[in-house]
């Protein structure tokens, strides 16, 4: 989790838009994510574009519950590099920095950051000006099985 953000990679495609900091907001960065990435040519129901949607639904609810503050909205970036997805999303509370946590058993709380964890390659937190951006990058290559049970790497976009 250390890598730095925008790595000397050839930029393919850039999308940056803010949302209100409000749980409206973190479903509409989702399904516009869905949208862009469709007219990226990776479509709804990839693996790609689900691995996609779900970072960044996890990520803008973090933004929403961690750090909101009244009247600032959260941005969304989502950058489409050779070999890789990167999806940042930012927010304007610095103090408050995400961290992996032993399972809470409630539900529905303390899981954001283990699926994070999990379906991206690398992520991490940079500070700003004013707040943090808290990255994760998926591969833009997938492994799938074919009928027949072989193999066959995909770029899928």
């Amino acid at each position: 989790m250390t890598t730095p953000p925008g790595s000397a990679r050839i930029l393919v495609r850039v999308f940056t838009q803010r949302f209100s900091c409000t749980r409206r907001g973190a479903r509409l960065a989702r399904q516009l994510v869905l949208v862009e990435l469709h007219g990226w040519g990776v479509p709804e129901g990839t693996p790609l574009a689900d691995d996609a949607g779900l970072l960044v639904a996890e990520l803008a609810a973090n933004a929403v519950l961690h750090g909101r503050v009244p009247g600032r909205d959260f941005e969304l970036r989502m950058t489409l590099l050779a070999g890789v997805l990167r999806v940042e999303v930012s927010d304007a509370r610095s103090d408050r920095r995400p961290e992996v946590r032993p399972p809470d058993h409630r539900p529905g709380s303390g899981y954001g950051l283990r699926i994070v964890e999990a379906l991206a390659t690398d992520w991490g937190v940079v500070d700003r000006l004013v707040g943090k951006t808290v990255w994760a990058e998926l591969p833009r290559r997938v492994r799938r099985v074919l009928p027949g049970g072989h193999g066959d790497d995909h770029d899928l976009g």
